[in-house]
């Protein structure tokens, strides 16, 4: 954390190439939250106005987000940052995330707390336990750092508590996904790297098809390909994959295999978290949430298919994610029928859109349970890249 850098410095300048275009990248609201709370502890401890301060992000990227609105009171002291998007603006893009930092009298104590427009969680499986803010773990440990840092430069020996708000945030989270998952009042507090990075989608859909094209001319008949970060992640710490053929094909999963066909490539294994490929399953190829989201509603029908009782089904069919559906399906005993049901659908509905000359197979894991599931020549795929990257 510092002082003394103006306004002037607050824009990122950090820039990715997607396709044909360089877009510049924003900070996500976890960020601001962090670096709200860094301003605030200023204030309090040490009576410091900072116009700005520094922030490493997780993603390595060191981000300089201007404070506003500074206040003080007794005993606690506030400020905030507007949210930038950079060039993929979503309904959070210039909301003010407002954090109160308040002393407290247990030493080295850090509280963090959720106030106006922050979302509370009222249903298990998401990334905070129920009647917890929705301020995810990233932000809260970005947060917890700024203010033990503003402890060790103090001379205050008790602890801290911020609160983070934002004003207009339970109107902005009637545009998202928030209600549906059971997280009331409020946006989510988000962000694993810290850092906001553009998705246009024409894009985005131009990249996954260079990306393609240049394994193609490499000569490589066989492609791995998974929709994001997390797929990419298991391959190399689980499956133990170095990605020598590989794609990130986002939430672009036809546009990839009918690309990939156009271009003659013998196979594509698609590696992907199971909350993406259900919804291949039912025939959605654009997995984005804003385009496409049967989840529940993928994972109910199987289920029932398989003989799973009603309360069972309603059961499923409220369950805000897909490894709240798995905790529910291994304890009916039902978990490993209906993920083959669902390895079988996929199977169907990716050889449909790749046609006879593509070979597609997929595999379906998440973070919390492994693989759970496979279409029937997954494996045979997964040995022939393991094979190949010897």
């Amino acid at each position: 954390m510092f002082g003394g850098e103006g306004a002037d410095t607050a824009r990122l300048e950090e820039y990715v190439n997607v396709g044909r275009e360089r877009l510049r990248c924003g900070y996500t609201t976890g960020t601001c939250a962090a670096a709200a709370a860094a301003g605030a502890a200023a204030l309090l401890l040490r009576g410091e106005v900072l116009p700005a301060v520094e922030l490493q992000t997780p993603a390595g990227i060191p981000v300089h987000p201007e404070l506003l609105s500074h206040t003080a009171g007794p005993g606690w002291a506030s400020c905030a940052v507007e949210k930038d998007g950079g060039d993929d603006p979503d309904v959070t893009h210039g909301a003010l995330v407002l954090v109160r930092v308040e002393r407290l009298a247990v030493p080295g104590r850090i509280e963090i707390d959720g106030g106006e427009g922050v979302g509370r969680v009222t249903r298990p499986g998401l990334d905070q336990p129920v009647g917890e803010a929705a301020i995810n773990s990233t932000p809260r440990r970005m947060i917890g750092e700024q203010l033990r840092e503003a402890l060790a430069a103090s001379d205050w020996t008790g602890g801290l508590r911020a609160v983070v708000s934002v004003p207009g945030g339970e109107a902005l989270a009637a545009k998202t996904f928030n209600p549906r998952l059971g997280i009331v009042g409020g946006i989510s507090i988000l962000g694993t790297s810290g850092i906001v990075r553009p998705m246009s989608e024409a894009a985005l859909v131009d990249s996954v098809k260079l990306e393609l094209n240049a394994l193609r001319a490499s000569g490589a008949e066989d492609v791995l390909i998974t929709p994001g970060n997390y797929g990419e992640a298991f391959c190399q710490n689980v499956l133990g994959l170095r990605l020598d053929r590989w794609c990130l094909c986002s939430n672009y999963l036809g546009e990839a295999i009918d690309h990939a066909a156009g271009l003659g490539f013998r196979t594509v294994l698609l590696v992907g978290h199971l909350g993406k490929l259900c919804k291949a399953a039912a025939g959605n190829m654009n997995t984005h949430s804003k385009v496409s989201d049967a989840r529940r509603e993928v994972l109910t029908a199987h289920a029932a298919l398989c003989g799973g009782e009603r309360s069972l089904l309603q059961e499923l069919f409220a369950c805000p994610t897909t490894d709240a559906a798995v905790e529910l399906l291994t304890a009916a005993g039902l978990r490993e029928p209906v993920m083959d049901a669902l390895g079988r659908a996929l199977e169907e509905q990716l050889q449909r859109r790749a046609g006879p000359e593509l070979r597609v197979e997929a595999l379906f894991f998440s973070n919390q349970y492994g693989i759970l599931g496979s279409t029937p020549g997954a494996e045979d795929l997964l040995a022939l890249h393991r094979a190949e990257e010897e």
